[in-house]
C-alpha cells in the first residue's frame, strides 16, 4: 500500500536529529567585515586603524554589546591574527578569507575575533579541506528553492529573506574524522539497503531529498535501495554543483562546472570601464542578463528565476555589489565600497550563472525523487527511535574536544581546548 492509497505518513526526521551538532549562523555585528571585494576590506581596515584619534576609531568600529576597541577576545581558530586589543592596533590587515554568504554568494571575510560579535569558533576548529557544511536555507512561503545548501566554505549561515536555518558541518574533528551523524545511523541504514553508506553519500543523500516544513528542515529516509541509489546520484551532482565542482565524484572528478557548448554564457557587450552598471535586467527573448550597458547571454530564463532563500540568487549577488550607497552609511566604513567593476566579478557571475542554470536542470529531478520516495517504503522517525538511534545522546549534540589544537588568547596568551 502507497502513501497515496493508505493513511498519512509518518513525519519524516528532522535534519537535526539525523546531523546532531549543529552552530547558529555568524553574527557579525558590523556590515564593514565582509564584502565582495578584498581590496575594499583592507581599505576599510587601514581607515580604521589609521584614523586621527580614538574617538574618530571608535566611530569608525562601530562598538557594540558584544565587542568594542577594548574586547579582549583569542584569534579565530586557524588565522594568525593579533590579539592585542583594538584600541591600539596598528598593524597590517588581517588577510580576508572566502565565505560562503547566503545560499550560493561566495564573498571575503576579515577573519579577526575582535571585528566579529559572534564569529562560531568552533566552525573554524573543524574547516579544513575534507569539511563539508549543511547550512538550511530560509523559507518564504510559495518561493521556490532548496531546503539544505552545501559548502565547502565557511559559510555564515545568512539567509537573505527567509529565516536563517543551522550550520551542520558533515565532520565534527578535522581531519574528516568522526562524522556529524547520529550514532549508529550510517549502519542502520546499510543493513536495511544492503550497501554501504558512509558520510558523504548521506549528506548526498539529504541534499537531494531534504525540504522545508513547519518542524524546520526534515529529511525523508527510503528503505528502497533503488530509490536511494538514484538519490544520491542526483545529490552527489548537487554537491558537485554546489561547491563549484570542489567535491566531485565518478565523470565529474576534477571538473569545474560548465555549460555544454553553444549554452556557455558569454560577455556580449562588455560591462563599463568605469564605474559600476546601474541596473540589472534580464530579456527572456534574447535569454540576456543586462548590466547597464554590459551584455551575457545565454542565460536560460530558469537560471534567471532560480530563487534561494526566498530571493532571485542572480539578482541578490547583483546587489550585494553595484546597489546604490546608502545615504546612513555616510561617514562610517562601510561606505568604503568598490568603485569600478573588477574582471573578477565578471568571472564569478560567469560561474554563477553556469551553477544556477545546471541546478535549475536538475529540478525535475528532485521533482521526480521526491514522488518515488513518498511512493516507496520509507524509514520514519519512530522506527529510527525503535533502534536506539534517536534521539542522539546529548555528546553527538555539542561540539568535539581537540585536546591538541593550540590557539592563541587574548593578548598572546595561549589556550589549550
Amino acid at each position: 500500500m502507497t502513501a497515496k492509497q493508505g493513511a498519512p505518513r509518518p513525519a519524516a526526521p528532522r535534519l537535526s536529529e539525523l546531523m546532531p551538532w549543529s552552530v547558529p549562523p555568524l553574527r557579525l555585528g558590523r556590515s564593514w567585515v565582509r564584502g565582495p571585494d578584498p581590496a575594499v576590506l583592507r581599505a576599510r581596515w587601514n581607515a580604521l586603524v589609521t584614523a586621527e584619534d580614538a574617538a574618530a576609531r571608535e566611530r569608525l568600529f562601530r562598538p557594540s554589546r558584544a565587542r568594542t576597541l577594548h574586547s579582549a577576545v583569542g584569534q579565530l581558530p586557524g588565522q594568525a591574527t593579533p590579539t592585542g586589543r583594538l584600541s591600539r592596533a596598528l598593524g597590517p590587515c588581517p588577510e580576508p578569507v572566502r565565505i560562503l554568504h547566503g545560499p550560493f554568494d561566495r564573498q571575503w571575510l576579515l577573519p579577526d575575533h575582535r571585528l566579529i560579535d559572534a564569529a562560531r569558533p568552533e566552525l573554524w576548529r573543524v574547516a579544513d579541506a575534507r569539511q563539508l557544511f549543511a547550512v538550511e536555507a530560509g523559507q518564504v512561503p510559495q518561493v521556490p528553492g532548496p531546503a539544505v545548501v552545501c559548502s565547502a566554505l565557511l559559510p555564515d549561515g545568512s539567509s537573505p529573506a527567509g529565516r536563517p536555518g543551522r550550520i551542520h558541518p558533515l565532520y565534527r574533528r578535522p581531519g574528516g574524522l568522526e562524522p556529524n551523524l547520529a550514532p549508529g545511523l550510517p549502519e542502520f541504514l546499510a543493513r536495511i539497503l544492503d550497501r554501504p553508506v558512509g558520510p558523504t553519500g548521506l549528506i548526498a543523500w539529504i541534499l537531494a531529498s531534504a525540504r522545508h516544513s513547519p518542524d524546520g528542515t526534515t529529511v525523508p529516509l527510503t528503505a528502497d535501495p533503488a530509490v536511494w541509489d538514484a538519490g544520491v546520484a542526483l545529490g552527489e551532482r548537487l554537491l558537485w554543483l554546489h561547491t563549484r565542482g570542489g567535491y566531485a565524484y565518478g565523470p565529474h572528478a576534477g571538473e569545474r562546472p560548465r555549460m555544454p557548448g553553444g549554452r556557455r554564457p558569454y560577455v556580449r557587450s562588455a560591462l563599463p570601464a568605469r564605474g559600476l552598471p546601474g541596473a540589472l535586467g534580464y530579456d527572456p527573448d534574447e535569454e540576456a542578463l543586462l548590466l547597464g550597458d554590459g551584455r551575457i547571454s545565454p542565460v536560460p530564463p530558469d537560471a534567471w528565476d532560480f530563487h534561494a532563500g526566498g530571493v532571485r540568487v542572480l539578482e541578490t549577488w547583483f546587489t550585494e555589489r553595484a546597489s546604490a550607497a546608502d545615504p546612513a552609511q555616510e561617514g562610517t566604513l562601510a561606505a568604503l565600497r568598490t568603485t569600478a567593476w573588477p574582471q573578477e566579478w565578471t568571472s564569478e557571475l560567469l560561474e554563477l550563472i553556469t551553477v544556477v542554470a545546471l541546478l535549475a536542470e536538475l529540478e525535475p529531478q528532485r521533482a521526480e525523487l521526491a514522488e518515488r520516495t513518498a511512493d516507496a517504503p520509507d524509514i520514519a522517525p519512530d522506527r529510527l527511535r525503535e533502534a536506539g538511534i534517536l534521539p542522539a545522546p546529548v555528546a553527538a549534540r555539542r561540539p568535539a574536544s581537540v585536546l591538541d589544537h593550540h590557539e592563541e588568547g587574548p593578548e598572546g596568551q595561549f589556550a589549550l581546548l
